[in-house]
């Protein structure tokens, strides 16, 4: 496979005639003549005099700031003039509030300089994050090679990091552990590819591709209504009165366990402008239990963390994985300043020695406690099924809707009917009880608002996913009105 350099890939990516770079000449006066030597030759070989090159540039229309490593220098080696420069150029980028695009090639730190270079990521990281803190989008696209103190510092700071095909991407280059411990790094870990199943990236994504997934992702990372976007029909909020108040409980139970029952898939599908998934924690852990994507509704981008009733089951439930990757979507919205939609639709969290040592309980717990930190506007879903701490986890937005024959409960019904009575066989009963309903939800303060289904909602998915999707927007734009 053929990998491009620095400038390819910048002429392969950016609007033709865009790209305005930053690069200060070098200043070599300090270093010996060997050294000097060794630069001069590099420069001769890459084509460039450091290895970086930063500047901004357009991306189907989207203004971006860049730094991208040229491997061909020193095989991207990070020393304290290519620190300097990429610094300078994420701290423009936050001047001028552009969202910034890194594209690492690189062993790690410049051996020939050591540790005058290697603490120079600390530097490059702060920049990073005071970048992030600004609420400026900052994206990944980790190429072959991306080792070292690289990867171990602003190559795994994006909010969205995704790689090239079959690059090798890790901490510790294979040349440098075989000549360590003696026998070859096993074959496969340090591959794009194995990294996106692990959870610590998002996507492998071809150079051909790479200008339309970043113009979607700058698109939804922007925070901003596109013009063209109009308001969707407003209708009365629903109040008690408006609720079927004489519905079964069970009945509601029943529909919302039913296989072609609509979910956060067919919510996006029918509803969504676009929508950008992502994958995992970004800490070694995925759990498909949990879609997390940017996404836009009408124009307006948010981040969705959604409960998938298609992949959960008895034997694959919803386990702390998954929780911890709702929490990255939690950091996301609040770092980006974007609206956050949770949707709850979950039989119950995992019920397992593995989910007891995976930290459940505490995962439930945070995300709790994250949640009702957060300064975005927040909108929970009711969509479906609501049991247990797993539906809890996601309930503590400010504002709480659910479709109309949504449920919540702390327990599934027949396991609360053996607490009450030795076995699942009273669990209708037990339900009605519960006021698990919708109508009862609203009428007790804890739902705002509920999305009628004038037919059950696998009759109509499509009408379904528009009028929640509709719901969610007016609440979004709520909570605007009451902080601006």
């Amino acid at each position: 496979m053929t990998r491009l350099g620095a400038r390819a890939l910048i002429d392969a990516t950016v609007d033709p005639g865009t790209f305005r770079p930053w690069d200060e000449p070098v200043d070599r006066t300090g270093y010996d003549a060997g050294y000097r030597a060794a630069l001069e030759r590099a420069e001769t070989k890459a084509g460039t005099d450091e290895a970086v090159l930063t500047g901004r540039a357009l991306i189907r229309g989207h203004a971006a700031a860049l730094v991208v490593s040229e491997f061909g220098f020193l095989g991207g080696s990070i020393g304290v003039a290519t620190a300097e420069r990429i610094v300078a150029a994420v701290r423009r980028a936050t001047r001028e509030r552009l969202p910034l695009i890194a594209a690492p090639a690189s062993g790690g730190t410049r051996m020939q300089e050591g540790t005058p270079a290697f603490v120079r990521m600390i530097e490059i990281s702060r920049a990073v994050v005071a970048h992030k803190a600004a609420g400026l989008p900052y994206l990944v696209y980790l190429r072959h090679p991306t080792t070292g103190g690289v990867f171990a510092s602003w190559g795994s700071l994006g909010h969205v990091a995704v790689a090239e095909p079959g690059a090798l991407i890790g901490f510790l280059g294979p040349l440098v552990y075989q000549t360590l411990r003696g026998e070859p790094f096993p074959e496969g870990v340090q591959v794009a590819e194995n990294l996106v199943a692990k959870g610590i990236l998002d996507a492998v994504v071809p150079t051909g591709e790479l200008a339309g997934v970043t113009a979607r992702a700058l698109a939804l990372l922007s925070g901003a209504r596109r013009p063209e976007a109009e308001t969707p029909p407003r209708e009365a909020p629903a109040e008690t009165s408006a609720v079927d108040a004489g519905g079964d409980a069970w009945s509601s139970i029943t529909l919302t366990r039913r296989p072609d029952r609509p979910g956060v898939r067919e919510l996006l599908r029918h509803a969504a402008d676009d929508v950008l998934p992502l994958h995992g924690t970004q800490s070694g852990e995925t759990d498909d239990a949990l879609l997390l994507a940017l996404t836009s509704f009408s124009g307006t981008p948010c981040v969705l963390v959604g409960q998938d009733r298609r992949t959960q089951s008895q034997h694959r439930p919803l386990g702390p994985a998954a929780l911890r990757g709702a929490r990255r979507g939690m950091r996301l919205a609040q770092e980006l300043r974007l609206p956050l939609i949770c949707v709850i639709d979950t039989p119950g969290a995992d019920l397992s020695a593995a989910a007891e040592e995976g930290a459940l309980a505490g995962e439930i717990a945070r995300c709790l406690a994250e949640m009702v930190e957060l300064t975005v506007p927040t909108v929970s879903v009711l969509l479906g099924e609501g049991s247990g701490g797993g539906a809890l986890a996601l309930l503590p937005s400010r504002r709480v809707i659910a479709a109309g024959n949504a449920w919540l409960s702390p327990l599934p019904p027949e396991g609360a009917s053996a607490i009450l009575h030795g076995g699942p066989g009273l669990a209708p009963q037990v339900a009605r009880r519960q006021r698990v309903r919708a109508a009862d939800l609203l009428a007790e303060g804890v739902v705002h608002a509920v999305v009628p289904e004038p037919v059950p909602a696998h009759l109509d998915p499509a009408g379904f996913a528009r009028r929640v999707a509709g719901e969610c927007l007016r609440q979004i734009e709520s909570q605007r009105r009451t902080t601006e």
